[in-house]
């Protein structure tokens, strides 16, 4: 369908969460001197215009990135030391910079978008260089072909529009298959809640699949019955060790300071053992 453009919600509520505990990721795996592939399945152009017409349009930066006090926030580290020049410059950046910035110099990024109108901004934002890849094809295949990568380390970020319905189900399928391509890559899938009954619905599937060590991180803003996306979250294959603790400290804090109506809304869950 395409019609999908990240422009118009650029640095909401569901970027702080996705963002933040992808960061986390990132540097926990550089911890270690080996270097690691990022696959990222649905980039988006990279960098984005606070003062566009398309975030004027919506509106919905001020009711999330920029309506958290950072003073507040030590926690959030990784996310603001990422993105307070470019706020600055009145820009927000999106996961294919914000990763694209922090690889080194044996690191690689294979960076998949398929809207004809973001491509070409893609590409000016994060091809640089032999060790990123734009690739406009579909980033599902993309991620199956790639998996396993030479050096045994992977970082996979899929945050697909979720346009058409049938897209939960094929997530669960597309990750399944990349676990069994390469079970020890580190595996992001995030998620809107729009329909809680179809999120039960993925969590299910996930539960009765072959992939161990599985963690839901989410976080809300609003009721879902009452606002199309109320809330999101990330489903983490392999997650660091230490987010659980860290999310689980920060998350009820975090959505009062994003909450419409003073109400804190969250969940950690354990979906499979490791």
């Amino acid at each position: 369908m395409l019609s999908y453009l990240h422009s118009f919600h650029a640095g909401n509520h569901a970027d702080v969460i996705k963002h933040w505990l992808l960061l986390e990721c990132v540097h926990y795996l550089q911890l270690k001197p080996a270097p690691f592939h990022y696959i990222d399945t649905h980039t988006g152009a990279g960098l984005y215009s606070t003062r566009s017409f398309e975030a004027k349009k919506t509106g919905e930066i001020e009711q999330g990135v920029l309506k958290i006090p950072q003073q507040d926030f030590p926690e959030l580290e990784v996310l603001w030391d990422a993105i307070n020049d470019d706020l600055k410059q009145n820009h927000y950046p999106g996961s294919p910079l914000l990763v694209k910035r922090l690889l080194r110099e044996d690191d690689k990024a294979w960076l998949y978008e398929m809207h004809p109108k973001v491509i070409g901004t893609l590409k000016d934002n994060c091809e640089q260089r032999r060790q990123s890849y734009v690739k406009q094809e579909d980033g599902f295949q993309g991620l199956l072909s790639v998996l396993p990568v030479k050096n045994a380390r992977a970082l996979v970020l899929m945050d697909p529009s979720y346009e058409i319905k049938t897209d939960y189900q094929h997530v669960v399928d597309v990750l399944s298959n990349a676990y069994q391509k390469m079970p020890q890559a580190v595996m992001l899938l995030w998620y809107p809640v729009v329909n809680r009954e179809t999120i039960d619905d993925m969590e299910r599937r996930i539960r009765r699949s072959p992939m161990k060590n599985v963690q839901l991180f989410e976080l809300g803003v609003a009721d879902d019955v009452q606002k199309g996306m109320g809330s999101s979250g990330m489903i983490i294959v392999n997650p660091p060790w230490t987010l659980a603790e860290k999310f689980k400290k920060t998350a009820e804090k975090l959505s009062l300071a994003l909450s419409e109506d003073g109400k804190s809304r969250w969940r950690f869950e354990q979906l499979v053992a490791e």
